[in-house]
């Protein structure tokens, strides 16, 4: 059975997309090599301008992938925007995975500061990496088929 995922990442921050993207491959190579005799697994991967065009990637790839996973960093400034951006691209990230009946990963970080979202982007402490976690999460859907 032949699984494709995408991963959306958000350039924004590039250095934590970086980190999360890191993250996520790392872990769907090490679960594709174990899963081999199984399933046939393919991954490739999209950059977006920024947290809030996600949606729309995902969305418009949406009949050519079995999952998704979504990567990005929204910080915290001073004015409302950082509560717009993360609420909107939340709930559009959940209503997708509803509407299109596929997994979707979530590894959009909402941090109050760069120190924070380092250490949820951390390459070499993959326990921390929110990028990981959402490529498991994915991975573990697309295992578990329908239902």
């Amino acid at each position: 059975m032949k699984k494709e995922i995408l991963i959306v990442t958000a350039d924004y921050y590039k250095d934590i997309a970086d980190n999360l993207l890191i993250g996520a491959t790392v872990y769907l190579d090490k679960e594709i090599k174990k899963q081999s005799k199984l399933f046939d697994y393919k991954y490739d991967y999209l950059k977006a301008p920024g947290c809030f065009e996600i949606p729309y990637l995902i969305h418009k790839n949406k009949d050519k992938f079995d999952g998704f996973i979504a990567l990005g960093c929204i910080i915290k400034g001073e004015t409302y925007h950082f509560e717009l951006i993360s609420n909107e691209v939340t709930r559009k990230i959940m209503d997708l995975s509803i509407s299109i009946n596929k997994p979707i990963g979530f590894g959009v970080l909402a941090c109050n500061n760069m120190e924070q979202a380092k250490e949820r982007s951390d390459p070499f402490t993959f326990k921390l990496n929110k990028g990981k976690e959402a490529a498991k999460a994915c991975f573990e859907l697309l295992i578990a088929g329908p239902s």
